[in-house]
């Protein structure tokens, strides 16, 4: 009992008062006699606090309800539902013990909740970083009307919760996609050039639908409005390739660029699959890492899933060389592949321009690398004085260095796409439709 007894700071308070009469009683004798009969009322008071308290066995059952793994880089929703079994209504105080990955000591909650009720108090995490965490214990303290003392209970102790690449903005591109609201995320619509699809069916139509692909003779046969559907070719491989160097370790509000690069792979993947094409993962550094050779059988994204999770950056140069000889042997079909990496100076990539050229030479290659924010803001500021000119000047030149990249690239036929980390997966998504769309795979 006494391990679960804690004394709230009203009963504090109220000793206080009672001390203070007491010294009151060496100036005026009768504070003293009130002193006493203060003291008699609080310790009735306290005794009646407590059995109310603990009377009941099991005052209180709670429990805290999450997803069975949380989506790296989103607002995770952390449910505590506590039901009260005294037949008085208590004020609770409520205390979890969240990972120690959040640095976070204030997830406390104060509720009251009626008799023989139930309270669910609902707040959010975000996690950065994708691994194990483990939750401790749910802590709540109970306190009668009278509030002089709280009884603790402890539930949900040692609770583990993987973090994974972020699924949840998966389904959202993918429910977006089946309601034709992707425009809602920045995906284009794209035209497509020429024709190259087969035809599949005739059908009615509905709203989205090509009316340059209404078919005249069957809707005056059917007396309503009737298109031809058109099939895109199908099982071409996609394999996003994901540079987990020290390049990518560079963060970008808590994520590093790395985890921005693994949750727009997850998505693509997943609108690859519902294309009927391939996806595939291949990861590297100073030497290739994984490789997920690219498939649509059924359980390809859980696999994709699983070995996203996996990844982790390293502090070691990336070697492209090394990447080109290992596509050469292992994907022997023509792909297209998404080169997830970064250049921060055009020498940088000039360094590894030979290798990407022999890779476009074999495959659809797409670079995608990541803009520097920071030079964005510097820029927006205006110089007051000489330092503060030298430093924009210089910012003005890397910003420069990276859109000369992007022509650098291009230049040698190879797709490039520079993006902020924050539009990664739009960008990333709008570039593999319109080379669906221009017929490239």
């Amino acid at each position: 009992m006494l391990r679960s007894l804690y004394l709230n700071n009203r009963l504090f308070v109220a000793v206080g008062g009672c001390v203070f009469l007491f010294l009151l009683g060496f100036a005026y004798p009768v504070a003293t006699a009130l002193a006493k009969v203060t003291v008699l009322v609080l310790v009735f008071l306290l005794a009646l606090d407590l059995l109310m308290l603990y009377r009941t066995r099991e005052g209180l059952r709670g429990n805290r309800d999450c997803a069975e793994k949380f989506s790296n880089g989103d607002e995770n929703p952390v449910y505590l539902r506590l039901e009260n079994r005294y037949p008085f209504p208590v004020n609770v105080r409520i205390i979890d013990e969240v990972p120690f990955q959040f640095q976070l000591r204030s997830v406390e909650f104060r509720d009251a909740i009626r008799p023989r009720a139930t309270r669910v108090t609902t707040y959010h995490l975000r996690p950065v970083k994708r691994g194990e965490y483990q939750f401790g214990t749910l802590n709540a303290f109970a306190s009668a009307p009278i509030g002089l003392a709280a009884r603790r209970y402890r539930f949900a102790q040692h609770q583990t919760v993987p973090v994974y690449p972020s699924y949840l903005q998966m389904r959202q591109y993918e429910l977006l996609a089946i309601s034709n609201r992707l425009t809602e995320l920045g995906i284009k619509k794209i035209r497509r050039i020429g024709n190259n699809r087969e035809f599949e069916q005739i059908k009615e139509y509905v709203g989205g639908d090509d009316v340059r692909t209404v078919n005249w003779k069957a809707t005056a046969r059917r007396n309503n409005l009737m298109v031809n559907h058109y099939q895109d070719e199908k099982s071409q491989q996609v394999y996003c390739v994901i540079d987990k160097g020290r390049t990518m370790k560079m963060p970008f509000n808590g994520l590093s660029l790395l985890d921005y690069a693994i949750n727009a792979s997850l998505v693509l993947s997943n609108i690859a699959l519902r294309k009927d094409d391939k996806a595939g993962i291949v990861t590297f550094n100073h030497r290739v890492g994984t490789m997920l050779p690219a498939s649509k059988v059924q359980a390809q994204m859980r696999n994709i899933l699983e070995v996203l999770y996996q990844q982790k950056t390293s502090f070691k140069e990336s070697d492209f060389e090394a990447l080109y000889a290992h596509l050469r042997r292992k994907v022997t079909q023509r792909s297209l592949l998404l080169l997830y990496t970064n250049f921060e100076t055009l020498s940088a990539m000039e360094r590894q321009l030979p290798h990407l050229q022999r890779l476009a030479r074999n495959h659809v290659l797409v670079v995608i690398f990541f803009e520097n924010t920071e030079l964005h803001t510097l820029l927006d500021q205006p110089a007051t004085n000489t330092e503060e000119i030298y430093v924009k000047t210089i910012a003005e030149k890397f910003a420069f260095e990276k859109r000369q990249i992007v022509k650098e690239l291009k230049r040698y036929g190879i797709y490039a796409v520079l993006t902020a980390p924050q539009h990664l997966t739009a960008n990333t998504v709008n570039q593999y439709l319109a080379l669906k769309a221009r017929g490239v795979i």
